[in-house]
């Protein structure tokens, strides 16, 4: 099992060198507040002084320390091959190859490293160092020393240096992969812990954290630390273990680390003889080692899924950046026709990519023929904008200087014509909401249907150019045709339409019925029968009364006037309307006969239209009006919705569907623009590279597993 640990380690390199740590590997963290003693915790596992030392903020970067053990054999085979002279050396991972032997250059190098991304202002940055250390004398392990907790910033630190910490130490732990390494100085209460407070935010149950308690020797006279190291203050399911650390002084007078952990045996031996044993620097390393290898064997499979799955999203993600181009012409032809039958296909309703999300090509299409545009039109009022004012005044216009006898023709047709023009508006939009969505279609297939078009921006502008002109050309051909769509519905207003006279028919025979009920209504002291009486005493049908006095003579006799007062044409709805209503001409022409008296009239004064409370007669005419108008409109209403998304399918969306492959094609298709629409882009081929490295690393790491299986570690 002491073999699991070189072999992370090895997968630790094979990450390293696509930089990249999308894998959560096994490692142990360590946290603890400024001068909590992290870094000689670490200096006493390595065994040399190797850490940057000084007050306030020392780590400002993340440190990912390997520690490698090497036996002699190894240590002098892999010495040749380096031309290493010593027997314990290292490496840091930005500086490839080189090989430190002198640890007093591996800290300047920290430093120098630090301040690089740093910054020389107490700052802090998440991008880690990476350092590994050969050695005879380390245990297997991967630790990551981290920058201290702080909660004031100090000189130019910034305002948020203790949130920006604390972010950065959350990123680490909250690996589930990872050990906590809570570091507290024995000298400070344990219940305020700050080490052990945000490990228990991310480890509720304790299972991955593991403190130590430093610097033993610097408590208190007539206190110790056995309640805490025996777990009675802060129980820690993996334990508590005390070490203790060089001072500052030990440090500035060169003390070695391997005296400071003889000193700290005889202190354990003397202070804590019962618990010697199960404390002290050794001990801890041991321990470190023990829990990492458990902590890797129990993640393996687990990580396994994991690199299995990542292989298989770049081996896709590298496939679709695809291979490099050498048949320029076939591949620039192979790639018009995929876009052209995809964007055909995202009409259709039958593209391989289908948005979930919201309408998108052909259904959108329709639902703008019959939601949006159907639903506009059928709010569009048939009288609306129209008042009975503007029908009273077309009326009388239209009748010229004399009164008229019937309801003039030429009112009906001028206020439908005014109202079906207010068709036009909606259908117009409708053809511009079509372009627009076909537009969009252009987008949706270069993000999702054809990704290959990325690689080429230039090739892909030129698509889009040519799509983008050949629906503008369609798009005033589109809206003339729409235009005259209802041009011809302006053009003739067919009163014969079978609808119509339907309309006309029902509405004659409610006048009629009207007309009946007028006359059951007349008062008692008349009879009935003289009512109807014609002139010379002669009884007449309801349908022959003569015209009342006043009217003046009927248009048209006999059997021409008999034509036209049934009840299939509107002319004839309105002589029978006429019939019996002397009684409010007479009032109306009493009103307009004379002004009263004292009031001068001019009659250079323009007639302006005034409210006023219309005649009985005025206002049967403007109801009729109103009610052919409304039933006029609803056919023509009818009719245009037919006929504009047929007009918007045919002129435009099928044209372009037709005519895209052939106009892309005759545009593009050319020796001359070969070099230049099948261009890369410039970080292409980089993200290509990289995603190759990937995958190479994520395979080399698979057989890395593959091959614990087969030693049988795991």
């Amino acid at each position: 099992m002491e073999a699991l640990i070189p072999v992370i380690n090895k997968l630790q390199d094979v990450f390293n060198t696509v930089g990249a740590d999308i894998i959560q590997l096994p490692q142990i963290a360590v946290v603890g507040t400024q001068s909590s003693g992290k870094s000689s915790v670490l200096e006493s596992l390595v065994g040399r002084d190797l850490l940057p030392r000084g007050t306030g903020i020392v780590t400002r970067r993340p440190l990912i320390l390997q520690l490698v053990n090497v036996d002699p054999e190894d240590r002098r085979k892999t010495g040749e091959e380096n031309g290493v002279d010593g027997e314990e050396w290292g490496k840091f991972l930005h500086t490839k190859s080189k090989i430190y032997t002198d640890f007093d250059e591996i800290r300047q190098e920290i430093e120098n490293e630090t301040e690089r991304v740093s910054g020389n202002n107490k700052g802090i940055s998440d991008e880690p160092i990476h350092l590994k250390i050969f050695s005879p004398h380390v245990v297997n392990l991967t630790l990551v020393d981290l920058p201290g907790i702080t909660k004031v910033p100090v000189g130019d630190q910034p305002k948020d240096i203790e949130l920006q910490i604390r972010e950065l130490i959350l990123k680490y732990i909250s690996n589930p992969n990872c050990i906590i390494l809570a570091v507290t100085a024995a000298n400070t209460d344990m219940a305020t812990s700050e080490a052990l407070k945000v490990a228990r935010e991310v480890d509720t149950d304790g299972r991955r954290t593991l403190a130590v308690v430093t610097k033993l020797d610097l408590m208190d006279a007539g206190t110790d630390a056995m309640d805490v190291l025996m777990g009675r203050v802060i129980p820690v399911k993996l334990g508590l273990i005390g070490v203790v650390n060089r001072s500052q002084l030990d440090i500035n007078n060169k003390k070695t680390v391997a005296d400071s952990i003889r000193d700290e045996h005889a202190f354990l031996q003397k202070k804590y003889p019962s618990l010697a044993n199960r404390n002290g620097t050794k001990y801890l390393a041991r321990t470190l080692n023990r829990l990492l290898m458990h902590h890797i064997r129990d993640c393996l499979p687990e990580l396994k899924t994991r690199i299995n799955v990542l292989a298989a999203q770049y081996q896709s993600l590298l496939g679709s950046y695809g291979e490099p181009v050498d048949d320029k012409s076939a591949t620039l032809l192979q790639l018009i026709t995929k876009f052209a039958t995809e964007y055909c296909n995202t009409i259709e309703g039958t593209a391989k990519y289908i948005e979930t999300a919201e309408l998108c090509g052909g259904a959108r299409i329709c639902y703008i023929f019959h939601e949006t545009f159907g639903r506009t039109l059928e709010s569009v009022d048939p009288l609306g904008g129209l008042t009975t004012i503007d029908v009273l005044t077309a009326i009388r216009n239209a009748t010229g200087p004399r009164p008229a006898l019937f309801v003039p023709e030429v009112s009906f047709e001028l206020l439908v014509k005014r109202q079906v023009k207010r068709l036009e508006e909606p259908s117009l939009r409708c053809v511009e909401l079509v372009h627009e969505e076909m537009q969009r279609i252009i987008q949706h297939c270069s993000n999702y249907s054809t990704q290959e078009l990325l690689r080429f921006p230039k090739l892909h502008d030129a698509i889009v150019e040519v799509v983008t002109s050949l629906l503008r050309k369609r798009l005033p051909v589109t809206n003339e045709m729409v235009h005259n769509l209802v041009a011809i519905e302006l053009a003739y207003i067919n009163t014969k339409h079978p609808d119509f006279a339907d309309a006309c028919g029902v509405m004659n025979n409610n006048i009629e019925e009207q007309r009946r009920n007028r006359m059951r209504e007349l008062p008692s002291a008349v009879p009935r029968d003289k009512s109807l009486k014609g002139p010379g005493g002669q009884s007449v049908s309801p349908t022959e009364q003569p015209p009342a006095e006043g009217d003046g003579p009927k248009m048209g006799g006999g059997a021409q006037g008999e034509q036209e007062g049934g009840t299939g044409t509107w002319r004839g709805m309105l002589k029978k309307g006429e019939e019996g209503q002397a009684e409010d001409r007479n009032k109306q022409s009493s009103f307009a006969s004379s002004p009263q008296k004292g009031h001068a009239v001019n009659l250079l004064d323009v007639p302006v239209p005034v409210a006023r409370k219309l005649s009985a007669r005025e206002q049967r005419d403007c109801e009729v009006i109103e009610r052919l108008i409304k039933s006029y409109f609803l056919i023509v209403r009818k009719n245009i919705q037919d006929s504009v998304p047929k007009a918007v399918m045919h002129f435009l969306v099928n044209h372009v569907k037709d005519s895209l492959q052939s106009e892309l094609v005759g545009q593009l298709y050319k020796p001359a623009l070969l070099d230049d629409l099948l261009t890369e882009s410039e970080d292409m081929a980089q993200r290509r590279n990289e995603a190759a490295d990937m995958l190479k690393a994520l395979q080399r790491a698979s057989q890395v597993i593959a091959e614990i299986r087969e030693t049988h570690l795991w």
